[in-house]
């Protein structure tokens, strides 16, 4: 019997990329024949009936109903968020409690969106650990991590094996110090971030809180009248936008210290030195920082605990959903001069009246513009403030993190404008529940990250990606969504895929090029 051969396309003079490869004949017949002789398939005409179905609105009742299963949820787990948390920090190393895949998970994720290395080592928990407890991993993980990393603070968090098993952290570190694994002195600060409840931005709050702990727990505060801390929040564009944020707070002449600033280890240069470790928050400014006036947060629901902490030692607190766009900018330019006695400058107000006009300029292109927007909740709030704001509507608003308080604040929002009054808000949905949404009421463009590009592959809904993560494409985070500035390009990004839509509709020559215009 003579055996078919299939030419491969693939030869070390000819290497294909793996998009073009597996379009070529040969893998097509292979894969074809795979499905056909494999995997046992529903006929045809049964998958597409099945798949008309997921598109009704008697399937999105059963959708949204669902309760004991979630598909696609645009969230991620505590300990990611720790391990961002620690990034801002001096020389700073993350250390997760928990086996190795875990972390490497958590390392990756960051890694794919910033295009930067993300550092961070595990306890390399296994089977026995899971019996008998972690705490010998603790004592080896920490002496290693000193002696090789020569880190100045070592931030530890936990995954769902040491929390599943009760492991204490505080008490571990005791006993790693007391070993020998790091001097009595060095700063361990933790946090339990169990993975099987909440989300990232409940660890990176528990961390941030964990780490002012560390510092000011039993010290004096001493207020310095006028100077302010500012908490940035889990924000996967802190590249563009810390460094934007202080450059209007340094116009403004004001005192400040950024708590967890990871712009520049995510921003590393590229000059034949390799940094491990890159800016961040340095120590001594940590210490400071106890004695502020004031504590802001850019993202509320990303550090709730964290500024009840700043409260009970006695500073004041406010916070923010992601200053995004022109009212939101400036309440909290307006928080801080308030707070510090610093006038805004007449330079930032003609930063205001440009973003104004940019969007004076373009409202014929965004008014009655619909809109499904998801990701964290103070980012979903943000993004639905700014589109109030161009006359376009907020139509689906989901946060699978986003709770009952969030849903009131969100709906309150809705409420104060008439662009918002077909708008509904959906916490603790995800992404297979706003795909229902999305064919059974339709909208114009969809805001988020990259998981977004398999809804807008099946209902055809434009993707505007402007959160974490954004794995497929690349450089987004160097520039800011905050402030006027951000403001703008928020604005260009949206009437850019606004535009490429109307071109993409428009460009068959004597069929619908009628409206190709040169001029928009």
């Amino acid at each position: 019997m003579k055996r078919k051969v299939l030419t491969m396309p693939q030869s070390a003079e000819k290497v294909l990329d793996h998009a073009p490869l597996f379009r070529e004949p040969e893998y097509r017949q292979m894969l074809a024949e795979k499905k056909a002789n494999f995997e046992c398939p529903h006929p045809d005409q049964v998958v597409a009936d099945q798949n008309d179905f997921t598109k009704t609105w008697e399937y999105r009742e059963k959708n949204l109903g669902r309760e004991a299963l979630v598909v696609n949820p645009a969230k991620a787990c505590q300990p990611l968020g720790a391990v961002f948390a620690a990034a801002g920090f001096e020389q700073t190393m993350s250390f997760v409690h928990g086996s190795q895949g875990c972390v490497a998970y958590y390392r990756s994720h960051l890694s794919r969106h910033f295009k930067e290395p993300s550092s961070a080592v595990s306890s390399s928990m296994t089977e026995d650990a899971a019996v008998f407890g972690g705490l010998k991993n603790m004592v080896d993980g920490l002496a290693n991590t000193y002696k090789l990393y020569d880190p100045k603070m070592i931030a530890v968090s936990t995954t769902c094996m040491a929390e599943v098993i009760g492991d204490d952290l505080h008490g571990f570190i005791e006993n790693a110090k007391n070993e020998g694994s790091v001097p009595h002195d060095f700063d361990v600060p933790f946090a339990h971030t169990p993975a099987f409840v909440g989300s990232h931005v409940d660890g990176y709050d528990g961390m941030i809180k964990g780490i002012l702990e560390n510092f000011w727990k039993g010290n004096e505060r001493k207020e310095v009248a006028q100077a302010i801390n500012i908490i940035p929040g889990f924000d996967g564009f802190c590249v563009g936008n810390n460094r934007e944020l202080k450059r209007l707070l340094d116009m403004m002449g004001v005192s400040y210290i950024f708590i967890q600033d990871a712009s520049d280890q995510f921003d590393t240069p590229s000059d034949g030195t390799y940094r491990m470790y890159d800016g961040g928050t340095k120590i001594e400014d940590l210490k400071t920082a106890l004695n502020a006036e004031a504590t802001l947060s850019l993202q509320h629901y990303n550090t709730r605990k964290t500024l009840e902490y700043c409260k009970e030692v006695g500073q004041v607190t406010a916070s923010f959903h992601y200053p995004l766009g022109v009212q939101a900018t400036d309440e909290f330019l307006m928080k801080v001069s308030e707070i510090t006695g610093k006038e805004i400058p007449p330079t930032i107000g003609l930063e205001r009246g440009r973003l104004v006009d940019a969007m004076a300029d373009s409202q014929a292109w965004l008014h009655g513009k619909k809109y499904a927007i998801y990701g964290d909740p103070d980012f979903v709030y943000a993004v639905a403030r700014f589109v109030l704001e161009t006359g376009g509507e907020p139509t689906h608003c989901l946060a699978t993190n986003g709770t009952s308080a969030w849903e009131a604040e969100m709906k309150a929002l809705l409420a104060s404008s008439p662009f918002g009054k077909d708008a509904q808000v959906w916490a603790g949905k995800d992404l297979w529940a706003l795909r229902s949404l999305l064919f059974t009421e339709p909208v114009d463009l969809m805001i988020g990250n990259s998981y977004g590009k398999y809804l807008e592959r099946d209902t055809g809904t434009p993707l505007i990606r402007l959160t974490f993560p954004i794995f497929d494409r690349h450089h987004h985070h160097r520039f800011p969504l905050m402030g006027y500035q951000g403001g703008l390009r928020v604005l260009t990004t949206i009437l850019d895929k606004i535009f490429d839509k109307l071109d993409r509709e428009t460009s068959e020559p004597g069929v619908t090029d009628y409206s190709y215009d040169l001029t928009r």
